[in-house]
């Protein structure tokens, strides 16, 4: 089964066609696996270079079904599809990846925090509620205290969902429907790790990355890969990150964000079953990119290794705050004039305020100067309009 790929006539169906799909269609190339893509912008990133691109809902029944009748092999590069058509996809004999009801499950943040729960893994305290009415009687009663934070149950994505409610004032910005309240972290710092599983069971562990996050847009703004932790907390780190996919009996690519608190201790944040923002460096700086691992890992091969190749730091190129329309890319010839600078530009077309338009990594010995020309990036390397 894990060659059958490997054979005329055979497809990948991927949910999805945006930067992150676009990232994995260099390895499909190499390995001439033929690609299927679904994706609601008809301008999508990879729509016109994969094999084959279908225009429409990832969220409806009957479009992610026809669209999988023709796959081998289905997997995703966003979460936030039907789960429902890939049950019953898989009830049909297709192979999908991640399974449907783990799927489902991380879909839904408050069924992953009762996960975390039930298998003993840190997480911050937190209650889930049916609508912002109820979250605010909790708070005004006193049952909870303020630094809080509200998370929405399902559809949260690059910071939307999310809303950090520190003062009384700060009660006009709850947000509408299920939701979630957590206790807020004194937060040192955050991490990430990336882990593999493929069907025989086989762990791949990368190592660890530290985030620092954009204010106002509330996703990932820098990272250094490796984090600047201690080997402790690194252990802990990624070991919890295998038991995670391990007890959710996951094949393919898990993402998993912590934060770090004042006192070192490691709290589970959420989880994402697809390549991630915080692994586009593993193209420069890991023997295995975390997009070959996911092939690897989907397909059943063998996991390739993650060994660290070079240090390095990564930003984020977000659409400029006021600008939206056709997008213009200014410092690119600045910045490709640097050592050590990797351009990705995602192909879209128009820029919006944060949207991520591409990232830059920055490769070198040292970690310090490597966070330094990554800040200098970001300074010089701008997506905006005229």
């Amino acid at each position: 089964m894990s060659t059958s790929l490997f054979s005329s006539g055979r497809k990948l169906g991927i949910l999805g066609a945006g930067q992150l799909g676009k990232m994995l269609l260099p390895i499909t190339e190499t390995w001439d696996i033929y690609t299927k893509m679904l994706d609601p912008d008809p301008e999508a990133p990879c729509s016109a270079i994969c094999n084959e691109f279908v225009c429409g809902s990832l969220q409806d029944f009957n479009t992610v079904y026809a669209f999988g009748k023709d796959c081998d092999i289905l997997t995703i590069e966003i979460e936030h599809v039907n789960t429902e058509a890939l049950k019953q996809l898989k009830a049909e004999g297709k192979i999908v990846h991640p399974d449907p009801e783990v799927l489902a499950q991380i879909q839904d943040k408050g069924l992953q925090k009762q996960f975390y729960q039930a298998h003993n893994m840190p997480t911050a305290p937190f209650e889930l509620f049916e609508n912002k009415a109820a979250v605010l009687e909790a708070i005004q009663s006193g049952r909870w205290h303020l630094p809080v934070v509200q998370k929405t149950r399902k559809a949260g994505y690059d910071g939307r969902g999310v809303s950090i409610l520190k003062t009384h004032e700060d009660m006009s910005q709850l947000l509408e429907g299920p939701c979630l309240l957590e206790q807020a972290i004194d937060i040192k710092t955050e991490v990430a790790v990336i882990v593999a599983r493929n069907e025989r069971g086989d762990i791949a562990v990368y190592d660890t990355t530290e985030m620092e996050f954009h204010a106002g847009a509330n996703m990932l703004d820098l990272l250094l890969y490796p984090g600047n932790l201690s080997e402790q907390v690194t252990a802990q780190a990624q070991q919890l990150a295998k038991n995670i996919i391990e007890k959710m009996n996951l094949c393919g690519l898990l993402a998993v964000e912590f934060l770090l608190d004042n006192e070192d201790r490691l709290w589970v944040n959420e989880v994402a079953p697809r390549p991630h923002n915080s692994g586009h460096q593993t193209i420069e700086s890991a023997v295995t990119s975390q997009y070959e691992q996911h092939i690897r890992a989907i397909l059943n091969l063998p996991l390739g290794s993650t060994a660290l190749l070079r240090t390095s730091a990564m930003v984020n190129i977000l659409g400029e705050a006021n600008k939206t329309g056709p997008v213009v890319y200014e410092g690119v010839t600045e910045c490709l004039a640097e050592e050590g600078v990797y351009i990705h530009l995602y192909g879209k077309k128009i820029t919006k305020p944060f949207r991520k338009m591409g990232h830059a990594t920055i490769v070198h010995e040292s970690s310090d100067e490597a966070k330094r020309k990554a800040l200098w990036v970001k300074e010089i390397l701008k997506a905006t309009s005229l």
